[in-house]
């Protein structure tokens, strides 16, 4: 065959396939216009795990916990129940929740307003219970549903005065802290107590919080005026540091760490939420305090602010003690059982004495011993993340309460309210100043100290099959 009839027979060959292949039909295209995306149960399945995952996030919200936090639990819980591509969006008193579902069906997306800001410790540590024994396959959805059901119906572990003695105890645990005598203690006990059933009464009655704050900040300073003019509180014995107690057990419900954390986190609207709801709840409290202080001054009866007490190892002793008591008091007013008290106590004596032993031992200043103090209350907190059987948002709440700038406010309050606006307002910046620490202190110590979870995994598409690369 010469060379010009074998180029022929390529010639011909060649255009004999492509006639074949313009006059034969492909590939089926139903396959590869097959819809593409993650697999997910049906619409039932789906619906009943966002429920649940919706309410596991409703609990973590109101009690006050981050949410960074609460989006990682959601997600993790998700994600164990079989739906892998979920979104979670938490704009402070909302949770959005979507499941995508590829181009199989629409996608599902649930929707729940957070309408309370309650405190059960017992609650809490109950729901990251089941979350728990979710991942560990110890319960499926519907068991898990149930048992949430149960621990979120349950009445609190203990009577309702039982937790306004926590809150007394607090208040009086705070001002042995502060150097108070016996008799200013047993007082601010018993003005915090009053200021405990009173705020029940009025929420009850539906007033907004901000009016609760101001009414809080004015029966704490004015019950204090009334006591001391009436001699019940001598002179000599401190009786500003009653209101000073006072005010820390009202800033106490205040979520400064949470808002901190989101702003950390990039949550930017809801820390801009909580910033402004702990502005306006503040502004109530000096509203409260200042009204009271010029009404006193109208009837010759000044509340000086106590001054520094001389330190020594036996008032460094009774100090550590005191932030305990007040830790675990805090514990108590949120339901919380033995052996979280127990915990709470113990970070309240490791954190204040961190922060006296920087203080007194090495003259580093307040704010930055502030902060240094709540970073090892993080550590603590990261610590239980790790598997100590105790939430660790009781840590981190009860941990920082004794460092809270409780007496620094009043004495802000007090030069607002008599020194001028200059001082009041150096003062009660160096009182946010120290807040602030607390709060950054603690988000590093827990970032240090948690686990380090592997990262969510990618969601991608289906690849398609080999007939479908043809």
């Amino acid at each position: 065959m010469t060379p010009g009839e074998r180029f022929t027979r390529r010639v011909r060959s060649a255009l004999r396939r492509e006639a074949h292949g313009l006059l034969h039909a492909g590939p089926p295209t139903v396959q590869l216009m097959r819809p593409l995306g993650p697999r997910v149960p049906d619409d039932a399945r789906v619906q009943q795990v966002l429920d649940l995952c919706m309410r596991v996030g409703e609990v973590l919200l109101s009690s006050g916990e981050s949410v960074d936090e609460t989006s990682q639990t959601m997600l993790r819980l998700a994600a164990t129940a079989g739906l892998s591509a979920v979104d979670v969006d938490i704009t402070f008193s909302s949770i959005t929740m979507s499941c995508h579902r590829g181009m199989a069906a629409a996608p599902v997306t649930s929707m729940r307003l957070v309408h309370y800001r309650a405190l059960d410790l017992t609650r809490l540590e109950e729901v990251a219970r089941i979350v728990e024994r979710v991942e560990r396959a110890e319960l499926d959805v519907e068991g898990a549903s149930a048992a949430l059901s149960e621990a979120v119906s349950a009445p609190h572990p203990y009577p309702r005065w039982v937790a306004t003695a926590g809150w007394a105890g607090l208040a009086g645990s705070i001002a042995l802290l502060l150097g108070a005598a016996p008799v200013t203690a047993l007082a601010a006990f018993l003005v915090t107590g009053l200021i405990d059933r009173l705020g029940r009464l009025l929420n009850r009655w539906g007033l907004p919080a901000f009016f609760r704050q101001v009414v809080g900040g004015l029966i704490g300073t004015g019950a204090t005026l009334m006591l001391f003019a009436a001699g019940v509180i001598p002179p000599g014995t401190r009786p500003s540091l009653v209101v000073a107690a006072s005010i820390t057990v009202l800033l106490s419900g205040l979520s400064v760490v949470s808002t901190v954390q989101d702003a950390i986190s990039s949550y930017y609207v809801t820390s801009a939420g909580r910033v402004a709801e702990i502005a306006l709840l503040s502004a109530g409290l000096l509203t409260g305090v200042v009204l009271a202080l010029k009404i006193g001054f109208t009837f010759g009866i000044v509340l000086e602010v106590a001054g520094e007490l001389p330190t020594s190892a036996g008032r460094f002793s009774l100090s550590v003690l005191a932030a305990a008591l007040a830790a675990a008091s805090f514990s108590l007013a949120g339901y919380a059982r033995w052996r979280p008290l127990l915990a709470a106590g113990l970070a309240g004596a490791a954190g204040w004495g961190t922060y006296g032993a920087l203080t007194q031992l090495l003259g580093i200043g307040v704010v930055a011993a502030t902060g240094a103090a709540a970073v090892v209350v993080g550590l603590a907190t990261g610590l239980l993340r790790r598997g100590g059987g105790i939430s660790p948002l009781v840590v981190t709440l009860a941990g920082i309460t004794p460092l809270l700038p409780g007496f620094t406010a009043y004495r802000g309050f007090y030069q607002l309210a008599v020194e001028g606006l200059a001082d009041g307002l150096v003062t009660v910046t160096i009182a946010l100043g120290i807040g602030l620490a607390l709060a950054a202190g603690v988000a590093f110590g827990d970032f240090v100290a948690r686990p380090r979870r592997p990262p969510d995994p990618v969601v991608t598409e289906s690849a398609p099959t080999e007939p479908d690369r043809q």
